[in-house]
């Protein structure tokens, strides 16, 4: 993929800063309509709605560096180019809230949104999730860990208190909805309360943070973990983990739902016709266990995500 299929990050305002639509957890906007009742946004019946754009642009959940991921989804944009028969550019998107906001202004076509933002998505931009990662036999998932440096004090989760805790960002599973509900539900631990708090950006900067020492310890994602570890950013012997959670679904793939259905099967086709062999997407999430795209249903698959959004009393800002 050249230069020239790479977006710099596009000018546009945070996500749900002064926002007058407020949805409780898996409510959609009355924007959108889902007949079906699959809890998705439906595509458009009138035809005159659907949008065919002559480039699609692309963009990957927030990571610590979105320029070295475009040459890690080189191989798939040419094969969605190739399927498509369009030029497909990489948007190398800085924030959640960014990502959200460009597909909700209709400037962003094909994602892959976290974990904790595919619900956001779901109900509040449109996005069709039909894709994510999975090892050969189906099997998928990760674990959220809180995880501490060695010599901190922290063994266990009681030695949190009064101590700090990074999380990413709100709109993120592993990173902050994840440990919030688990520490308060499991051990009556409560944020800024029971532990102070400090918010990172993204899963790799909480990592780094607690090996240099910024952080007494970090909620995150342990996909993100292996990768780094698989790239030698960290070693085994820079953390310790001191709790781990319950299987997880990974960054769900899909598209806008205003989309030409006949474009949006094309994407569909190309995700699931993706040969992984030989390349950087399979050498960059073989230690994740990862080896190619399987179907999903949000239904099904998001069900746990949704569970502790509501138990967090989530609300979804959405205009």
């Amino acid at each position: 993929m050249t230069v020239k299929k790479r977006l710099g990050l596009l000018a546009i305002g945070l996500f749900c800063s002064t926002a007058s639509l407020m949805l409780p957890a898996a409510e959609l906007s009355p924007r959108y309509v889902d007949a079906n009742d699959d809890l998705v946004a439906d595509t458009p019946t009138d035809s005159a709605k659907w949008r065919d754009p002559r480039v699609l642009i692309f963009a990957y959940t927030p990571v610590e560096d979105p320029a070295m991921y475009s040459k890690v989804w080189d191989e798939f944009i040419d094969h969605l180019e190739a399927l498509t028969g369009k030029e497909v550019r990489f948007f190398p998107v800085q924030s959640n809230a960014a990502q959200l906001e460009a597909m909700r202004a209709g400037r962003l076509h094909v994602a892959g949104f976290n974990t904790g933002s595919t619900p956001i998505a779901v109900n509040c931009v449109g996005f069709v999730p039909f894709a994510m990662m999975s090892a050969k036999d189906g099997s998928y998932g990760y674990q959220m860990e809180i995880i501490t440096y060695p010599g901190s004090g922290i063994d266990s989760i009681a030695d949190l208190q009064g101590r700090t805790l990074a999380f990413t960002s709100p709109t993120s599973n592993s990173g902050f909805k994840a440990p919030s509900a688990l520490l308060k539900s499991e051990f009556d631990y409560v944020a800024d309360s029971d532990y102070k708090t400090a918010y990172s950006g993204s899963h790799d900067n909480s990592i780094l943070g607690v090996v240099n020492k910024d952080y007494d310890s970090a909620a995150i994602a342990n996909e993100v973990l292996f990768r780094m570890l698989a790239r030698d950013v960290v070693n085994a012997a820079d953390y310790k983990t001191i709790y781990k959670s319950a299987t997880f679904p990974t960054t769900g793939y899909g598209v806008s739902n205003d989309l030409n259905p006949i474009l949006a099967g094309k994407i569909r086709d190309a995700f699931f016709s993706f040969d992984w062999e030989g390349t950087a997407l399979q050498r960059e999430f073989a230690d994740a266990g990862m080896e190619q795209f399987t179907p999903i249903s949000y239904q099904e698959q998001w069900a746990v995500v949704r569970t502790i959004d509501e138990a967090n009393n989530t609300i979804y800002n959405c205009d």
